[in-house]
């Protein structure tokens, strides 16, 4: 286990890099990372990689039963694991990348285990240079907040490690989340919207975005 600071007020630079390298090259490699973004810390893992994905699971104590969100840096990401649709397109453009959760259908290619088996799948893209650039480098993240399920989220590093431990491969420390509580949540189904958790963005903004 490992636990690496990174100051995101210094920029982009060799240290910055560095960090972004190694925790890349961990996902890659099929360990977990717990990265920052600007709502809660989560933890990271490849997203085509079902043996990361099961550790990732025993790791939260999450019920296999209950899918997992996905990280993505940019739009063209975004459609390798989802179909969008009108509506995904105007939040897209409005929010993103924000503290917002899109649920659509996911798909082919992204494994059952991430979604539950679920054709829907999660996609969240983060308001956090560190994390949007994590993930254009190793493609497709598993986005979940760093806790045991249950617990309250992670928003500084100290609570993460408290409750995951040496179950994690490799701790990024950019200090408290900007934000501090968890995405609002929006499930699109054609022309259906629920809003699924009310979260960092009002649920007024986001039907003004649908034109509700």
């Amino acid at each position: 286990m490992k636990i690496i600071k990174c100051d995101l007020s210094e920029g982009f630079g060799p240290k910055f890099d560095d960090t972004v390298m190694t925790a890349a090259e961990d996902i890659s490699e099929g360990r977990l990372v717990v990265y920052p973004t600007e709502t809660v810390y989560g933890i990271g893992a490849d997203v085509y990689n079902e043996s990361a994905i099961k550790n990732l699971y025993m790791a939260k104590r999450r019920p296999f039963d209950m899918p997992l969100s996905v990280a993505v840096s940019d739009k063209a990401m975004m459609e390798r694991v989802a179909i969008l649709n009108e509506n995904a397109d105007k939040l897209v453009k409005a929010f993103l990348p924000g503290p917002l959760t899109i649920i659509i259908r996911k798909q082919s290619g992204v494994p059952d285990i991430v979604t539950s088996s679920s054709q829907k799948v999660g996609i969240r893209m983060p308001d956090n240079r560190f994390a949007l650039e994590l993930v254009r480098r190793t493609g497709p993240i598993i986005a979940t907040s760093a806790n045991l399920h249950s617990h309250p989220d992670a928003v500084d590093i100290e609570s993460a490690i408290s409750d995951l431990g040496s179950s994690i491969d490799t701790y990024i420390d950019a200090g408290k989340c900007s934000l501090g509580k968890p995405s609002t949540i929006v499930w699109l189904d054609n022309k259906e919207i629920e809003i699924v958790r009310q979260g960092a963005i009002p649920v007024g903004k986001i039907m003004e975005a649908l034109e509700c």
